[in-house]
């Protein structure tokens, strides 16, 4: 993946656009995360519920708690060490900088920071969060490759391609999404076996 188009899609973020980008799990449709405009057309693209709240992606789980965009418990801090990077997606409590429309207006927020050199380079880049749901019209399958994506997403986006990244893989397994408060897995995923055992012995 070359520079220039590292900066392009980072220079759509800032701008408030929509970038698909590659992660270890499928493609993610990503947004300035903290932009109430920008959110909403990840909806629109996405043709996806208003009612269902985004996660956002940042580079490091520090990152997310040192801006101030979340809070979180040593808890919450000690499984962050152990899965992130990875393919998880970890709910803690949302702090004031992120707009209702990413939330639902909930109070807990998803952070993912996906084990992907090309997505950590794009968000290092863009720096600010970045909302973190698959490249997918609602309803449809999420994406490993480029042309798997609707055109109604791909019409609206900047496309940060990943060559030949994910060859290896067969199926689509997306992240776990997982809230220490509640004790509550959301949905199974990649780890799913190894969170559920984490969560039993901590």
């Amino acid at each position: 993946m070359d520079e220039d188009a590292l900066e392009r899609a980072a220079e759509a973020v800032r701008a408030g656009e929509l970038v698909v980008y590659p992660t270890e799990t499928v493609y993610g449709l990503g947004a300035d995360a903290l932009d109430p405009d920008a959110v909403e057309r990840v909806f629109e693209a996405k043709g996806r519920d208003r009612s269902k709240p985004v996660s956002f992606a940042v580079p490091t789980f520090e990152t997310a708690v040192e801006e101030g965009y979340v809070r979180s418990s040593e808890r919450e801090r000690a499984f962050a060490d152990e899965f992130l990077p990875g393919p998880v997606t970890l709910l803690c409590r949302r702090r004031e900088p992120l707009p209702d429309v990413l939330t639902a207006g909930r109070d807990r927020v998803g952070v993912r920071v996906p084990d992907c050199e090309p997505a950590l380079r794009f968000l290092e880049a863009a720096d600010r969060p970045v909302t973190a749901t698959s490249a997918n019209v609602s309803g449809e399958p999420s994406a490993r490759r480029i042309e798997d994506i609707g055109r109604q997403v791909l019409d609206e986006a900047v496309v940060l391609e990943a060559d030949d990244l994910y060859a290896s893989i067969d199926e689509t397994v997306p992240s776990t999404v997982v809230d220490l408060e509640s004790e509550t897995i959301h949905r199974r995923g990649a780890l799913a076996d190894e969170i559920e055992a984490w969560l039993e012995a901590h």
